[in-house]
């Protein structure tokens, strides 16, 4: 991206001036060789997202940003309904809800070492992944319909699970609004044998251990020392988030022309937040959200029970869940007035500051775990919110190292039988059923996460806690 078109207000954080249809600015929140290697595509996304109706304060990239459908992966929106605010498909994704979930083991280095093959083996052989993979849970319409209204709520009631899971999950566990009247058949078909399956592309579950404490009294509140073990698992809505997305982009985007909304980008088809066709992709939405946290509950209960057949001394315990392809209805401070606004993160983290009360009680006073994936073959971070990152980015960080490469680029560079037999020598762990999955997701196929970390904690969006290093990566 070229420098001279943006105004740099401090190191971190650059400005896209307002100009022409433009309602606010634009920031990105980058380094400066960041935003250097960045595609100008994503100014021009930027610009646009930053002419939709309603919009509050400025139109948001994070240090991860890249070229994405509407928003940039890595965008966030806030907008106002009583502003004329809407709701855009391109600000939430096709892959709704996908989020990042880590769980405590109790275990140390030293104890997971002497078993990580056996254990990796065991998670690949229990888990389901992979393009089209299908898990154990095969579901009537009926049920379906009882998961988009239930969540993780749902699946702990099925026995997934313990009812303390669902305090550290986030909307504990179910997101309210969520009707699945208002999600197509086709999409609830899709879904009918994917609960509780990791999926394929960036998706994965991981063995990780802490190999740097940056804040020792966060990392004493969310359990975690020096070589603690956690497992983190990264997977959406699966097919039915898609189809939701393939269903509304059509009505919304008749939404638009009927309201006379002027967007820049076909893909920023959108709707007024109140009228009916806003409120309905919303509730589609919500019951998206709850696909994806039953999902990750299902998971975590097939990881529990790998851990008492492999390592019955374990303790698997919920850290965090959190979304970073959503929607979300928050309050924030516009102005010095307290107003609701529906913030749109596509590619981004919701990254809460203290005291708020959408954050687990044990957890409020330094801030919401912020749950950073990196590349099977580098690291990844668990970060806090901060004050300054809810003025600055209505509570926004990034949700990973960002791509380099497209997956068709990658797949031309890398080869996935080198790439696992090269982290192998490093000491991680790779099970995969697609060689050419894993040439996708290669590390060299993504930006550097520790840059793209460090900018968001230079910037204040949130703080380092801890690295966490992976010892062994279960991909589809």
């Amino acid at each position: 991206m070229e420098l001279r078109s943006l105004e740099r207000k401090s190191e971190y954080e650059w400005e896209i001036p307002r100009t022409g249809d433009m309602n606010v600015p634009g920031k990105i929140f980058a380094s400066r060789r960041l935003i250097e290697e960045m595609d100008d595509k994503v100014k021009e996304q930027i610009t646009n997202v930053a002419c939709l109706p309603g919009i509050q304060k400025a139109a948001l990239a994070m240090p991860d940003a890249h070229w994405g459908y509407g928003f940039p992966i890595g965008g966030v929106g806030a907008f106002d309904p009583e502003e004329g605010g809407v709701i855009c498909m391109g600000g939430i994704g096709f892959d709704i809800s996908c989020g990042v979930r880590t769980l405590r083991t109790g275990l140390s280095l030293e104890d997971v070492k002497p078993k990580i093959e056996q254990l990796a083996e065991a998670l690949f052989r229990k888990v389901p992944a992979g393009l089209g993979s299908k898990g154990k849970l095969h579901l009537s319409m009926s049920e379906i319909d009882d998961v988009l209204r239930g969540g993780a709520v749902w699946a702990v009631e099925q026995g997934y699970g313990y009812e303390e899971d669902l305090e550290y999950i986030e909307e504990q566990g179910r997101m309210e609004g969520a009707k699945p009247e208002n999600v197509s058949h086709m999409a609830k078909k899709r879904q009918l044998h994917e609960v509780g399956t990791l999926g394929s592309g960036n998706h994965y579950l991981e063995v990780q251990y802490v190999s740097e404490v940056y804040d020792a009294e966060a990392a004493r509140v969310y359990g975690l020392e020096k070589n603690s073990v956690v497992i983190s698992v990264h997977c959406g809505s699966r097919a039915l988030g898609h189809q939701i997305g393939m269903d509304y982009i059509k009505e919304l985007y008749k939404a638009a022309k009927k309201y006379g909304i002027p967007i820049k980008d076909r893909e920023l088809a959108c709707a007024p937040i109140n009228s009916p066709e806003g409120e309905k992709y919303f509730s589609a939405v919500a019951a998206g959200i709850n696909c994806a946290l039953a999902n990750r509950q299902v998971i975590s209960h097939l990881v529990r029970q790998v851990f008492e057949e492999v390592m019955p001394e374990a303790k698997v315990e919920m850290l965090y869940d959190i979304s970073h392809n959503t929607c979300k209805v928050e309050e924030h401070l516009i102005d010095g007035e307290r107003r609701t606004l529906y913030v749109h993160r596509k590619g981004s983290t919701r990254a809460l500051g203290p005291g708020r009360k959408e954050i687990p009680r044990a957890y409020r006073d330094v801030g919401q775990p912020v749950l950073i994936g990196g590349t099977m073959g580098t690291f990844s971070f668990i970060l806090r919110g901060t004050a300054e990152g809810l003025e600055k980015a209505f509570g926004s960080a990034c949700h990973g190292a960002g791509r380099a490469k497209s997956r068709r680029q990658a797949k031309r560079v890398f080869r996935g039988e080198r790439i696992i037999q090269e982290l192998r020598q490093r000491g991680i762990i790779i099970k995969a059923h697609s060689y050419a999955g894993v040439a996708e997701e290669a590390p060299g196929a993504y930006k550097n996460v520790e840059e793209v970390v460090d900018a968001v904690h230079n910037a204040g969006l949130a703080k380092k806690v801890v690295k966490l290093r992976p010892l062994a990566c279960i991909k589809g």
